[in-house]
């Protein structure tokens, strides 16, 4: 193809969005709303990421350690547990430490502070706290503890305990609902955009439709298909290039007006911030989906008038 022939098609593209008129604007209003619904997967997806993230930063794995045991034997386990790639924090908490928290929990119960004292030392453990990158990997940390104990000089077990068995149920619980979530997510995500291609098709073929004739008066001649083709592919373009500026713009004060609900609503997610901090990435999205849409749209709905 010379580039005369392309710059025909470009202006023959451009000539049939302008005279499509009412068609032409009912083009862009459908694919406007197609855009929107994948925009709304966008967020709807973030929202998700972001609600399971703050979730799963909320379970965690404590093992405690024998009052015997010295702070560099646990901090030796500490490291050995950061060194594995399913891990993605640990906190140490000593048994000081611990027994300065237990105080200021229970500040206003005397009975429980005067029990504490009457003691006469430290009843508490020191601990490790462990977050998994995966819920679902927590089985696996637990069972690298177990099958290694860390011993103390004289040959015990310096871990008293492990919480897992506790948390095993809403860990498991975590894990069975982030699945979900992703493969619901993606069954939805894919739902939409065969909706999205149909409604796009049917919305294009409308404006094809119009200009049957003229299609069937080119074929006669022994115009090519794809220079026939061509000019309703640039209008497809045209149309969802324009249908995603729109939604881009009607996404600014959108998300504007919903982002302080957002904040209270969903854990401190703010939609207003995630679309100024990713407009990169919302923008290549759609300015992609509508062009893609539009042009297949456009290949779909013209194949049918290629045939005399």
């Amino acid at each position: 193809m010379n580039w005369m022939i392309f710059k025909r098609m470009l202006v023959a593209g451009g000539k049939n969005f302008t005279r499509g008129g009412a068609v032409s604007a009912a083009t862009v209003l459908i694919m406007t709303v197609t855009l929107a619904i994948i925009a709304s997967l966008i967020f709807l997806s973030a929202l998700l990421s972001h609600t399971l993230a703050t979730i799963s930063e909320k379970v965690d794995v404590s093992v405690y350690f024998v009052t015997t045991a010295s702070e560099a034997s646990i901090l030796a386990v500490k490291d050995q547990i950061e060194k594995l790639p399913q891990v993605a924090n640990v906190i140490y908490t000593s048994a000081d430490a611990a027994l300065a928290a237990f105080r200021a929990r229970h500040a206003t119960d005397q009975l429980t502070l005067q029990a504490l004292n009457e003691l006469g030392g430290n009843p508490l453990d020191a601990s490790l706290e462990v977050q998994a990158k995966d819920p679902s990997q927590y089985e696996s940390i637990v069972s690298f503890l177990e099958a290694s104990p860390a011993l103390s000089s004289g040959g015990t077990s310096i871990v008293d305990r492990i919480n897992y068995a506790q948390n095993k149920e809403v860990i498991d619980r975590l894990s069975l609902a982030i699945r979900a979530t992703r493969e619901i997510g993606l069954a939805v995500v894919i739902l939409f955009a065969i909706a999205s291609i149909l409604i796009a098709l049917a919305t294009v073929r409308l404006a094809i439709y119009t200009a049957k004739e003229e299609i069937s008066v080119m074929r006669l001649v022994g115009a090519s298909n794809l220079y026939i083709q061509g000019p309703f592919i640039v209008t497809g373009i045209i149309t969802g290039v324009i249908s995603a500026v729109v939604v881009l713009l009607l996404l600014g004060p959108a998300t504007w007006y919903a982002g302080e609900k957002t904040v209270g609503w969903f854990g401190g997610f703010n939609v207003a911030s995630y679309y100024a901090d990713n407009f990169a990435l919302v923008f290549s999205i759609l300015m992609l989906s509508g062009i893609v849409l539009g042009a297949v749209a456009s290949v779909l709905a013209i194949h049918r008038y290629l045939k005399v």
